[in-house]
């Protein structure tokens, strides 16, 4: 049997977002900035795939993105998550699909106040990339009791930063709560 090396997967990205604490606090504020900046890299038409934006640019692209991502949510913010989305975005999940960004906002917002709720850190143990697929599992830990209060897995077909994500699809766990309440959802930014 052919046993294949285990690898870590945040290797060659700018940050090691697979479990808590690897992110020193003035890259985290770096990649706030970068997450703003490739956001407004969206193009209104989503780019077409070719010799001018070959898939190995778009990957390429979505490497540089995911640490931005990681710490948008980290850090709640809800403009910058929701900027990534392309306008005309399908989104399927179990009690999907959505179409467009209004169907899935504020179910959304739901869940980005309790995987970004203070004492529970967002952790992404495994991401992958293929052109302009982002694979990735993700849990979110109680930082008192380390228990596993949601966890999930994603697929993103982004299309680098001029393109954004265009689809996703997603598996989503949460044992403690489904609904945030108030005092969690005035915690994410909005747009």
């Amino acid at each position: 049997m052919n046993q294949r090396t285990r690898i870590n997967y945040y290797r060659d990205l700018t940050a090691d977002y697979s479990r808590p604490g690897l992110v020193p606090e003035d890259l985290r504020a770096r990649l706030i900035q970068e997450a703003e900046r490739f956001a407004a890299m969206k193009e209104p038409a989503l780019p077409s795939l070719g010799a001018g934006y070959p898939p190995s640019r778009v990957e390429e692209e979505n490497r540089a993105w995911w640490p931005t991502h990681c710490e948008a949510l980290r850090q709640g913010r809800g403009d910058i998550l929701t900027a990534e989305y392309r306008e005309d975005l399908v989104y399927l999940c179990q009690d999907g699909p959505y179409r467009g960004l209004a169907e899935q906002r504020e179910r959304e917002r739901h869940w980005w106040a309790l995987i970004a709720q203070p004492g529970v850190t967002m952790c992404w143990p495994i991401v992958m990339f293929h052109g302009e697929v982002v694979y990735f599992e993700w849990k979110c830990v109680d930082d008192a009791t380390h228990e596993t209060i949601a966890k999930g897995n994603v697929t993103w077909v982004r299309r680098g930063h001029r393109g954004a994500c265009h689809l996703k699809t997603e598996q989503l766990t949460f044992y403690r709560d489904v609904f945030a309440p108030e005092r969690l959802l005035g915690l994410i930014t909005t747009a």
